[in-house]
């Protein structure tokens, strides 16, 4: 048995990635991509992947300057 002190679980305080306009940015295009009407930029094609649709959503946050992390360098 050990005779040290326990230490209370220490609930570790999480860091928002995304702020709360992002979010509401990414709820409008999943709106539109579930109605089928979500466009993509240039070619003006209909989106069919969701995790298209967020990128998009995150995409038009990051203009708008809200809390959201830069994009990851291409592979």
């Amino acid at each position: 048995m050990a005779t040290g002190k326990l230490r209370p679980s220490s609930r570790r305080r999480t860091i928002r990635k995304y702020g709360p306009k992002a979010q509401r940015a990414v709820e409008r295009e999943m709106r539109e991509f579930n109605r089928g009407a979500l466009k993509s930029g240039r070619s003006g094609k209909k989106v069919t992947s969701r995790r298209q649709a967020i990128a998009i959503g995150l995409s038009e946050a990051r203009r708008a300057g809200a809390k959201v992390p830069p994009m990851k360098d291409a592979r």
